[in-house]
C-alpha cells in the first residue's frame, strides 16, 4: 500500500498539537496536582491529559490512523500520553526517520492497566476465580435474620455487600454486618461491606387519605363466573403494614364464632353480602367471601345464630390515594399541606385544581419558570409555569397514553435547575458515625460538585476516619456528570475511591435518549483516572424479583464487563440472580477486558 508522505506529516503535526496542549493543561493544574494523594499522582495527571484530549474532535485523526493499521486512540483513556507518543514513533518510522523527541510518557500502557487492577482490588476486594468483574449485592432486611441466605450469597459469588441507610436502623444494619462477616469467615474470603448514605432525595408529600374500605374480589373466569371464593381473616387490630384481606373485629366476639356460621353484612355500596366461617383459631377467624364486597370501617356484621350479637368492623387503613395526570393538566406543587386530586363538576369542569406537596422546602427559592420537572423516575414530565416561595405551578407535558398516577413518596427531579442542595444531609452526618465504624466503604449519594466532596471529607476528618474508609461516589445527576473530572480530582485527596453509575436517576436527569453515551463517557473518564466503576441500577431486576430474566437484562449483564463491579438489587430470587451473573461474567471474561474486545479462538455450539 502506497502511503502519502504529506498525510503522515499532517498526522504527526496534529498529534504534536494535541500533545503540546496536554502539557499546557497539566501545567495549569499544577496547584491541584500538589493536593493529590501520592498514590494517585500519575492517575490524576492522566485524567488531566484525557480531559485535554477530549476537548478536540479527533475523529479525522482516528480514521487516518485506522487506514494505516494503527491504534485509533479509542482505548487510550488509561494511558493517553503513552498512546500518543507510541503513534508518533510509528509514524516517524513509516517515513524512515529516527524519532528524536520525547519517548517516555511517565505512565506506560502496561502500568496504566496495573494501576486500574490495583485500585479495584483495594476498593472492591479480591476478584472471584475466573472473573475480573466483582458482584455487589444490596442487602434486604431479611439478611439480618436469615444467615443461610447471606451464606448462599457469598457461596454463589457475592464479592461486596451494599447496605442502604435510607432503610432499616443501626440495630438491623449491625445484624446484617455480623451475618456477612460470619459468612465471609465460613467461606474463607473477605466480602467488602459498603453503606449508602441516603442523601437529599426530593420526594412528593402525603396525599389526603382515601376512604377506609377494603375491596374483596373473588377470582372469575372469562364469562364472569366465580372460580373460587376469597378467604379473609378476622383479627384484633391491623395496621397500614398488615397483609391484605385482614379485617379488624372485637376479639371477644370472634371467640363466639363457629365453623359454617353464616355472616351477613351490608357493604359500602349498600349491597347485602353473605360470608361463611371456614376456620376458627385462638386469635384468627377465617371467612370465605363469594361476591365482590367493599368492607368499610363501622360496617355491621350479624350472625345467623340469634344467641350471638352483631359486631362492628374496626379501623381499616385508608386506601392510598393518587393524582391522575394527563398532558396539559395543571398541577400545583406546594411547600405545605396534603395533596389532593383534581375535583370536577357534573359537566367535567375543574372545580378544584390538583395539588401535591414537595418534602424539600429549599427548592422553592431555586427553581424558575420554563425549567423542567420530572415525577416518579421520569414517568411524568412537566414545565414550571410560575414559582413563588410557597408553591410552583406545573403544566404536564408527558404521561402514559391513558394518563399516569402520581402518589406520595415519589421522586421529583429538576434536571435543568441549579438547586445548590448539598449531597450530605443531617441524617447522613448522624449515620456516618456508624458507617465509619463498621463499613469498608461509603456510597456517597447525590454528589454534585467539588464542594460536596470537601464537605464529606471534612466530616470524615472530624470523625478521625479520613484515609481509613473508602468512598464510592454515586453519579446520579446531570450536574455530577458535568463536574465529574473536578469531583475526581478533589476526591483524590484521599484514598481509596470509586464511582457508581446510578443509571436510574441519571437516566431521568439526562434523558433516556442520552443515557447510553453518558454512561460511556463516565466509563472513559473513570478509566483515565484508573478509578473503579460500579455498574448499578436494575441489573437482573426482573430475575431477582420474578425468577426469570428478560433478554435485555442478559445483554445488560454482558455490557457490564466494561465496569469493575456490577450491583444487584434485592429480590425474592436474588440467589439465582447472583449465580447466573457469576456464570455470565465468567464466560465472557475471555472475550472482553474493560473497554477492549478480546479475540480468543472462535467457538461453535455442538450438539
Amino acid at each position: 500500500m502506497k502511503i502519502k508522505k504529506s498525510s503522515i506529516l499532517s498526522l504527526i503535526e496534529r498529534i504534536e498539537q494535541i500533545q503540546d496542549n496536554i502539557e499546557k493543561e497539566e501545567s495549569a493544574f499544577k496547584q491541584r496536582l500538589a493536593e493529590i494523594d501520592p498514590i494517585y499522582k500519575r492517575s490524576a495527571k492522566n485524567l488531566i491529559h484525557y480531559n485535554a484530549l477530549r476537548k478536540y474532535d479527533i475523529r479525522g485523526v482516528q480514521k487516518k490512523l485506522k487506514n494505516l493499521g494503527m491504534s485509533r486512540l479509542a482505548n487510550s483513556s488509561g494511558h493517553v500520553l503513552a498512546s500518543l507518543l507510541s503513534n508518533k514513533l510509528i509514524l516517524h518510522s513509516l517515513l524512515g526517520q529516527k524519532y528524536k523527541g520525547r519517548k517516555k510518557a511517565g505512565l506506560s500502557i502496561k502500568n496504566g492497566k496495573k494501576l486500574q487492577n490495583s485500585y479495584a482490588k483495594e476498593l472492591l476486594g479480591y476478584r472471584s476465580k475466573g472473573r475480573r468483574v466483582r458482584i455487589m449485592v444490596t442487602q434486604p432486611t431479611e439478611s439480618a435474620f436469615n444467615y443461610p441466605m447471606v451464606l448462599n450469597m457469598v457461596k454463589n459469588g457475592m464479592n461486596c455487600a451494599r447496605i442502604n441507610c435510607a432503610h432499616d436502623s443501626p440495630e438491623v444494619w449491625l445484624k446484617i454486618i455480623n451475618n456477612l462477616k460470619a459468612a465471609s469467615k465460613h467461606q474463607g474470603r473477605k466480602v467488602k461491606i459498603t453503606m449508602d448514605l441516603a442523601g437529599p432525595k426530593i420526594r412528593t408529600g402525603d396525599i389526603i387519605p382515601g376512604p377506609k374500605v377494603l375491596k374483596i374480589s373473588p377470582e372469575r373466569d372469562e364469562k364472569g363466573n366465580i372460580i373460587q371464593p376469597v378467604m379473609i381473616s378476622f383479627i384484633d387490630v391491623i395496621s397500614e403494614e398488615s397483609e391484605p384481606h385482614l379485617v379488624p373485629v372485637d376479639p371477644e366476639w370472634m371467640k363466639k364464632l363457629r365453623v359454617n356460621d353464616k355472616l351477613l353484612l351490608k357493604d359500602a355500596r349498600g349491597k347485602e353480602r353473605t360470608l361463611k366461617v371456614v376456620g376458627v383459631n385462638d386469635d384468627v377467624v377465617d371467612v370465605n367471601v363469594y361476591d365482590t364486597t367493599y368492607i368499610e370501617t363501622g360496617a355491621l356484621i350479624s350472625v345467623n345464630r340469634a344467641e350471638v350479637e352483631s359486631a362492628v368492623v374496626g379501623d381499616i387503613p385508608p386506601i392510598e390515594q393518587s393524582i391522575l395526570l394527563r398532558p396539559n393538566d395543571l398541577l400545583k406543587v406546594t411547600k405545605f399541606g396534603l395533596g389532593q386530586p383534581t375535583e370536577f363538576d357534573e359537566d367535567g369542569n375543574v372545580l378544584r385544581q390538583a395539588k401535591i406537596s414537595c418534602q424539600s422546602p429549599e427548592v422553592f427559592n431555586r427553581i424558575k419558570p420554563g425549567e423542567t420537572v420530572l415525577f416518579d423516575d421520569g414517568k411524568i414530565e412537566g414545565t414550571i409555569l410560575e414559582s413563588s416561595q410557597n408553591y410552583f405551578q406545573v403544566k404536564i407535558k408527558k404521561t402514559k397514553e391513558q394518563g399516569s398516577r402520581l402518589k406520595a413518596e415519589k421522586g421529583i427531579n429538576f434536571p435543568t435547575s441549579d438547586l445548590q442542595i448539598s449531597g450530605l444531609t443531617e441524617k447522613d452526618k448522624k449515620d456516618l458515625s456508624f458507617v465509619v465504624k463498621y463499613a469498608d466503604a461509603i456510597n456517597f449519594s447525590f454528589v454534585n460538585s467539588r464542594e460536596d466532596v470537601l464537605e464529606l471529607y471534612k466530616e470524615l476528618f472530624l470523625l478521625g476516619a479520613l484515609d481509613k474508609i473508602d468512598v464510592i461516589f454515586k453519579i446520579e445527576t446531570r450536574k455530577a456528570y458535568d463536574n465529574l473530572v473536578d469531583i475526581l480530582l478533589t476526591a483524590m485527596h484521599s484514598k481509596h475511591i470509586g464511582v457508581m453509575i446510578a443509571r436510574g436517576d441519571l437516566a431521568v436527569e439526562t434523558g433516556w435518549d442520552n443515557i447510553g453515551w453518558v454512561q460511556k463517557e463516565i466509563l472513559g473518564i473513570c478509566d483515565a483516572a484508573h478509578v473503579p466503576v460500579i455498574w448499578a441500577t436494575q441489573v437482573f431486576e426482573t430475575l431477582a424479583k420474578k425468577g426469570i430474566p428478560s433478554r435485555a437484562e442478559i445483554t445488560d449483564a454482558t455490557t457490564s464487563l466494561k465496569a469493575d463491579c456490577v450491583m444487584l438489587n434485592k429480590g425474592t430470587y436474588i440467589i439465582d440472580a447472583i449465580a447466573l451473573l457469576n456464570t455470565i461474567l465468567g464466560n465472557m471474561e475471555s472475550r472482553e477486558e474493560k473497554n477492549e474486545s478480546m479475540l480468543p479462538q472462535m467457538e461453535k455450539f455442538t450438539r
